[in-house]
């Protein structure tokens, strides 16, 4: 089993809507940089831990618990032009961009940037690097393990 970092604005996707969507699942659309689509089609699988982030908004951190439920298919956004995410490069015949479904499994405490800062087990994480702007990262078992401890 692998765990991830998933970022999401909650103006567009929170924890709270993942939650309150049909089977507590979400599409996780909008993916636009090779790195992270990358990680969606080669390494994550269904059952993988995830770590709900809710970033670009006044207090960004770690809002909620989830799981990879799908594996990836192309993202739908990329081929609709009225979609902010729509990229007019992208063949349907070999789609760039991936997506897959995310399952919400519950809501926690926020688990804010100068928490995490603060604790030696996680100064490592990617998302607290300088200049990081990847919407999935990987997170180590120590890292999973110590973030769930924190939210317990």
């Amino acid at each position: 089993m692998n765990y991830w970092l998933m970022k999401s604005e909650p103006d567009e996707c929170s924890i709270d809507d993942a939650l309150a969507a049909a089977a507590s699942t979400v599409e996780w659309t909008g993916v636009r940089n090779y790195q992270a689509r990358n990680f969606m089609r080669d390494v994550m699988r269904p059952g993988d831990g995830v770590l709900f982030y809710h970033s670009s908004c006044p207090q960004p951190g770690i809002a909620g618990i989830a799981e990879i439920a799908s594996t990836p298919r192309p993202d739908p956004t990329q081929f609709d032009p009225q979609s902010p995410y729509h990229d007019p490069k992208s063949d349907p015949a070999s789609p760039r961009w991936l997506m897959l479904k995310v399952r919400a499994l519950r809501r926690t405490p926020l688990l804010g940037l100068a928490e995490m800062r603060a604790d030696p087990v996680l100064t490592d994480m990617i998302v607290l690097r300088r200049g990081n702007r990847l919407s999935i990262t990987p997170v180590t078992g120590a890292q999973w393990r110590r973030i769930l401890e924190r939210l317990a």
